[in-house]
């Protein structure tokens, strides 16, 4: 593929409620240290690095950063680099945060934040990103218990006007219907991509069905998770990135993508050159055959 004049437009757009984006974003969860993300010990990332690629993500048409208060190493916060790099905003920037999970000083996670407290991590993200109010702000949900009380208190924050617009992430169909019964839900975050949660398939058609964004993380990474990408790649992947003289993690997001208008991707990377071959993957059209054999392994990896 040739990368330096692909934009994140190729794949199209999609509106988060009244804000459109170009379906390829940029996730921000690996800016902040070398190795995988939210390590003890985890070296911070170069500062000036960390802003050179998120000032180029913009360059490459990204406008849809996703983001989080608890996304921080020893040294460096995401949302800060991203209020360094980018404050003025650019107005068709839209930048989602969650809400949810929280981390101590020294990176230990706290426990889930009560309704109650909910208020209090909105602000802390408005503050880190120099904003007054937040575009969408994800619940981020452990667990298959009622998310009424929680989402219903960042509904009532979004009525006050802290927030434009609502998502959750980590969640079951069930709290879709039960969050869309109180404010609507603009996006639904929830990790698949090939060969992982193939049992999310008929969600994902679902949530396109409802006008929701599906927006996959570890889409990459797959059971690596917090590690990247990196593992091993397994043939037919391998065969079909030949073809189209890509990466694996380029076919994997292109997959992904294929999976309906609605899919978003938000790949993350500190490197410079990774961000291109990621935006670039949003260009890379796969043919019937090649996605019959990617979603047979998807599922044969169940």
């Amino acid at each position: 593929m040739t990368e330096e004049t692909i934009n994140a437009a190729a794949p199209g757009t999609w509106k988060l409620g009244d804000l459109e984006i170009n379906r390829i974003g940029f996730g921000a969860m690996r800016l902040t240290q070398d190795g995988p993300a939210f390590a003890p010990g985890a070296i911070p990332s170069d500062r000036n690095r960390a802003i050179g690629v998120l000032r180029r993500a913009i360059e490459l048409g990204v406008n849809h950063i996703d983001t989080a208060a608890f996304y921080f190493s020893s040294l460096r916060s995401a949302n800060e680099l991203i209020n360094r790099a980018l404050a003025p905003y650019p107005d068709d920037l839209v930048i989602t945060t969650k809400v949810g999970p929280g981390r101590g000083p020294s990176g230990e996670w706290l426990d889930h934040a009560t309704p109650e407290q909910l208020r209090g991590q909105v602000e802390e993200n408005l503050r880190q990103l120099g904003r007054d109010h937040l575009d969408v702000v994800n619940l981020r949900v452990v667990g298959t218990d009622s998310i009424a009380e929680r989402f219903g208190a960042l509904a009532r924050l979004r009525d006050a006007g802290l927030i434009r617009h609502l998502g959750i992430s980590n969640v079951t169909p069930e709290h879709l219907a039960e969050a869309q019964a109180i404010a609507p839900v603009v996006c639904v975050q929830n990790q698949y991509g090939i060969g992982v949660r193939p049992e999310y398939d008929a969600f994902v058609r679902d949530c396109g069905d409802q006008g929701v964004a599906f927006v996959p993380f570890y889409s990459i990474a797959g059971t690596r998770r917090e590690a990247g990408g990196g593992g091993t790649d397994h043939a037919e992947l391998l065969t079909v990135a030949r073809a189209h003289g890509a990466s694996a993690v380029q076919v994997r997001l292109a997959w992904t993508l294929h999976q309906g208008p609605h899919v978003l991707a938000i790949p993350g990377t500190g490197s410079p050159e990774h961000l291109a071959a990621n935006v670039a993957a949003g260009a890379l059209r796969l043919t019937d055959d090649e996605l019959d054999v990617l979603n047979a392994l998807h599922r044969r990896d169940a």
